[in-house]
């Protein structure tokens, strides 16, 4: 966790120090304001450029526009179909504020465009224009080349937005004011910035599309006082997937936004031919774009398209107002494309910007975060072989970080503005200061829950206080070694104190990675501690990890049905191919109740005359782990994931209970599978399906069946079933299945009442189907009724709403069966708290 300092430290400072208003940048020209009909009313998407240059925007939907040239310009150009074109002079600095009217074509006005509504979907030469693209998309760019090669130069950058004098002469910023004398203004928007991070790196990037395959191998890499984070830079990247812009939906920070090229565009987007010209002495032509509905995850701009080729060759993208994404005032996208021959279209630049806000306003201040790509040194069919492709990067290679000045003046593919080249130097000084320092270590530990000493880590802080009904108020105090991130061994541990059992409860876990070609490592560890048996399907042998089914401030009925557990573990993993991992662990379990109200007692003979009330089982198993399209970052024993959530999961378990070891008491031969799959459907959401089964060839106690994971909290709990009491289920053999998709708040945007909270809506459904064998129900001596769902699979259903002042979710939880079950609940909510974008 150590290495996540320094993206949610960079995250915590950020958001910390942004405020509101509008500081007045530097650049030599500006110019701003909004374009009218004759009738006073906006026109939108109007093109506004600099004459005889490359810079230009189009107007918004409500007519407004801002433009930026750090050179000195001395006219601005308006145009528009059915709208005659317009030069005004501009005075040298600052033109904003300024209000053009346009006057319609002569022609008449049965000649004259709409601009605003939406447009027809028959005789509109656009369509016809964008099913060409449709036809030609996938004989375009990189794809047209069995392999491929190039030179990739990336830019990545944070800057804070809207400064004013307040917060120039804050106390905050006391003894830090010199940062101030880099504020720029966007090109973009207009406001002010300060850039406070930014990260350069240079690639050579190979693909094969004869076997699908892709490497990125790192020639340099430079960032502005964190150089050796690797978590930082790669977590950074990751938030900003490369899109290819002719597929269907762009996604961006986990959202499926329909692109304006998809072939499902007709239906979303209205579309306008606006002009038409040469460009590098190719006849193309505009087609300007805008949704047809509000609060849907769309864009309004404009591209420009060859005529014979059909190939994009610049494409402007701005996320749509109203659109359903929250802690972003706007997203901005650019692409341009170079031609290489006739018939050969090649991406040369792509710049994506968001713009992180608490509010959407359009002078709400926040968080910049830009990513720029230039691409060069195209290379065609000079193919690699597969050794190449399966090298991999075990140890982090210093010298790529720390590049000299020579380097990126050779692969620096744009320069860098006066304001950003001073990050350098200014973060380097910020660094020594004893307020950055305070203000660094405050965030620290809010954004991860550790306290940061030398070569130790005090926390989690957020686990230091818990309660449950077995420990009463439960404190607990963390720590782990950290010397950084590339750490070839870690030991960490906790100890903790129930004030109603009065019990000392503890644990301990090392780990050291003995090769890092294949990641070999060996583990150990201890814990002593109270925990709820059944909070998960499938077993682990993790020492520190402790469900939240254990902690019950908040419960529906009893939560007394806790077990002591005293756990032995050592394990030797190993990744022999990439997101593969085979785990061999041995491990000593000595379980019994926690509570007198509750029992683990089985019997020990045919006669059921002799009782124990605690159970020591030897375990070994072999796991099986495969993550597709996980990205890892690190190269010491711990490595950190950047693209959560976004990769499925499959994890396959053998176990064999040795009885007599250590004074085992049974033998046992235990399977499991577990299967998780996000799904993105297109524009209609997220879908998550998970699959559970498992078997017990063998007669054993309840502590070691599998119990159907309840949850008796009103918190939503990852893969439980909300409405099912503690060992309400118990089985030896069972299937499982959760279903629940996330609309992202599609249908709520055809509800006019509804659209503007930007609510999002669940649908799922979870089942359980499960038997228990005679013999081990005979081998029970607990009291408790034992119940398996054989006759039908259980099941429940559920719908909820997220999004609620941004971070609540509520859910509405029915039972579908099993009412007769004694203390049945046929209804429950649950709630869950998360920041999502």
């Amino acid at each position: 966790m150590k290495s996540l300092f320094g993206l949610r430290h960079m995250k915590g400072i950020l958001f910390a120090i942004c405020f509101i208003t509008i500081f007045q940048g530097w650049a030599q020209t500006r110019a701003g304001g909004v374009v009218k009909d004759i009738g006073g009313e906006p026109v939108p998407f109007v093109n506004v450029i600099f004459p005889n240059s490359a810079e230009g925007t189009i107007t918004s939907e409500d007519g407004r526009f801002y433009i930026n040239s750090p050179k000195e310009q001395d006219s601005l150009r308006f145009s528009f179909i059915g709208y005659q074109s317009l030069t005004i002079p501009l005075k040298k600095g600052n033109n904003t504020g300024l209000e053009i009217i346009l006057q319609e074509e002569s022609q008449g006005l049965t000649e004259v465009w709409i601009f605003q509504g939406k447009t027809s979907k028959k005789n509109n030469p656009a369509l016809d224009i964008l099913r060409k693209i449709w036809e030609n998309r996938r004989s375009n760019g990189t794809r047209m080349f069995d392999h491929y090669q190039f030179r990739k130069y990336e830019k990545l950058e944070f800057d804070l937005n809207t400064i004013d004098s307040a917060v120039i002469t804050s106390k905050a910023f006391r003894g830090m004011e010199f940062v101030f004398d880099k504020i720029d203004t966007s090109v973009v928007t207009g406001k002010s910035f300060l850039p406070v991070f930014i990260n350069e790196s240079v690639h050579r990037v190979y693909g094969d599309n004869v076997n699908g395959r892709k490497k990125e191998v790192l020639v340099g890499n430079k960032n502005s006082g964190f150089n050796e984070n690797k978590f930082l830079i790669d977590a950074v990247k990751d938030m900003y997937i490369e899109n290819e812009i002719y597929d269907n939906y762009l996604r961006i920070f986990d959202k499926n936004f329909i692109s304006p090229l998809s072939t499902t565009g007709i239906d979303t987007y209205n579309y306008i031919l606006a002009d038409s010209a040469f460009i590098e002495n190719k006849w193309s032509y505009n087609i300007v774009y805008y949704p047809r509905r509000k609060n849907e995850l769309t864009f309004k701009g404009n591209f420009w398209v060859n005529d014979t080729t059909f190939a994009i060759k610049k494409i402007d993208l701005e996320m749509s107002k109203n659109a359903n994404i929250n802690w972003v005032n706007g997203v901005y996208l650019s692409m341009d494309y170079e031609v290489v021959n006739d018939s050969v279209f090649l991406l040369k630049r792509d710049f994506f910007m968001a713009d992180f806000s608490f509010e959407r306003k359009d002078d709400a201040g926040g968080i910049y975060g830009k990513r720029t790509v230039l691409y060069d040194n195209y290379e065609f069919n000079r193919p690699m072989d597969d050794a190449f492709y399966n090298r991999k990067v075990t140890s982090f290679e210093k010298p790529l970080y720390n590049r000299n000045e020579e380097f990126w003046e050779q692969n620096r593919l744009e320069a860098l503005s006066r304001h950003e080249s001073g990050i350098y130097e200014m973060l380097d000084s910020l660094r020594t200061l004893p307020a950055f320092k305070r203000i660094y270590n405050v965030t620290s530990i809010a954004a991860t829950g550790y306290i940061d000493f030398d070569g130790w880590d005090i926390g989690p802080v957020f686990t230091f206080v818990n309660y449950n009904e077995v420990e009463g108020l439960r404190l607990r105090l963390g720590a782990r070694t950290y010397f950084g991130q590339h750490d070839p061994w870690r030991i960490e541990g906790y100890t903790a104190y129930g004030f109603k059992d009065q019990k000392l409860k503890y644990g301990l876990l090392g780990k050291v990675l003995l090769e890092p070609q294949n990641r070999l490592i060996f583990s150990a560890g201890y814990r002593d501690d109270v925990e709820q048996l059944g909070a998960s399907l499938t077993n682990t042998t993790d020492v520190l990890g402790r469900s939240l089914a254990s902690s019950s401030i908040i419960s529906v009925g009893d939560n007394n049905k806790l077990s002591n557990i005293k756990l032995s573990m050592a394990a030797l993993e190993i990744e022999p191919w990439e997101n593969f991992t085979v785990r061999f662990a041995g491990s000593h379990r000595v379980m019994e109740s926690a509570s007198p109200s509750f029992s683990l007692a089985w019997y020990e003979n045919k006669d059921q005359n002799i009782i124990s009330t605690s159970i020591s089982q030897t375990e070994i198993s072999t796991m099986l782990s495969y993550y597709p399209g996980r990205h890892l970052t690190g190269f010491g024993v711990e490595r950190l994931v950047t693209n959560g959530g976004r990769f499925p999961s499959f994890f396959f378990n053998y176990s064999v209970g040795v009885k007599g070891i250590f004074q085992s008491d049974f033998n046992y031969r235990k399977y499991q599978f577990f299967y998780d799959q996000p799904w993105w459907i297109g524009g209609i959401g997220l879908a998550n399906i998970r699959l559970e089964a498992g078997t017990i060839d063998g007669e054993v106690p309840l502590g070691l069946l599998n119990v159907i994971p309840a949850n008796q909290t009103f918190f939503g709990i990852y893969n439980t079933f909300p409405l099912l009491n503690f060992y309400e289920f118990v089985t030896d053999t069972y299937v499982s299945a959760h279903f629940e998709h996330n609309f992202n708040g599609k249908l709520f945007a055809y509800v006019p009442l509804l659209r503007n909270f930007n609510l999002r809506e669940y649908l799922g459904v979870r089942g359980v189907w499960g038997e228990l064998s005679e013999a081990n129900k005979n081998i029970d001596a607990s009291g408790i009724p034992l119940l398996a769902p054989s006759k039908e699979p259980y099941f429940e259903y559920s719908a909820g709403v997220g999004n609620i002042f941004k971070f609540i979710r509520i859910d509405a939880h029915w039972r579908g069966n099993y009412l007769e079950n004694p203390d049945a609940r046929k209804f429950g909510i649950t709630a869950t708290l998360g920041f999502h974008f």
